[in-house]
């Protein structure tokens, strides 16, 4: 099985807490996971496979704590070649066009590096649920053997 990096892009902490309960599940199944909040372009060219939870900020903006990783990763432009992503997305469907914003963004960047989606993004809507980790918990268990392997 894979080793996954899962990358934490939160403003308020509601992200990152839900990369922990992520993070928490997969581990008791078993797989080999780490939790990164301040990565850098290795935690993504190392991994086996990416696993993003972010939220949004201002108008559809990257988390402060993904910014300059986003940046590097754009500069630098390390192929990911078939490397297995899945980027889940946390947001307010009253931001209008902004919606989960940062999600897309870091879903597009990690195709445009030639990583290999395990799914499409997922967008939690925090209009629609109060807890967003069981959502997201339950999105990774039914693509894990897609993203990490079995």
């Amino acid at each position: 099985m894979a080793t996954l990096k899962i990358i934490a892009g939160t403003v308020y902490g509601n992200a990152q807490h839900v990369a922990e309960q992520v993070e928490e599940n997969l581990a008791e199944q078993g797989v080999d996971c780490e939790l990164e909040s301040d990565p850098s372009v290795s935690d993504f060219t190392d991994a086996d496979a990416i696993l993003v939870i972010t939220s949004t900020t201002g108008q559809g903006d990257i988390p402060p704590n993904l910014e300059f990783v986003f940046s590097d990763l754009k500069d630098e432009f390390p192929m990911l070649t078939n490397k297995p992503f899945a980027v889940a997305a946390l947001g307010d469907s009253g931001y209008g066009e902004s919606f989960c914003g940062a999600g897309h963004q870091i879903f597009d960047l990690l195709k445009e590096l030639q990583g290999k989606p395990a799914a499409d993004l997922l967008k939690v809507d925090a209009m629609e649920t109060l807890e967003p980790e069981k959502d997201v918990v339950e999105w990774v268990n039914s693509i894990k053997a897609t993203l990490v392997g079995e």
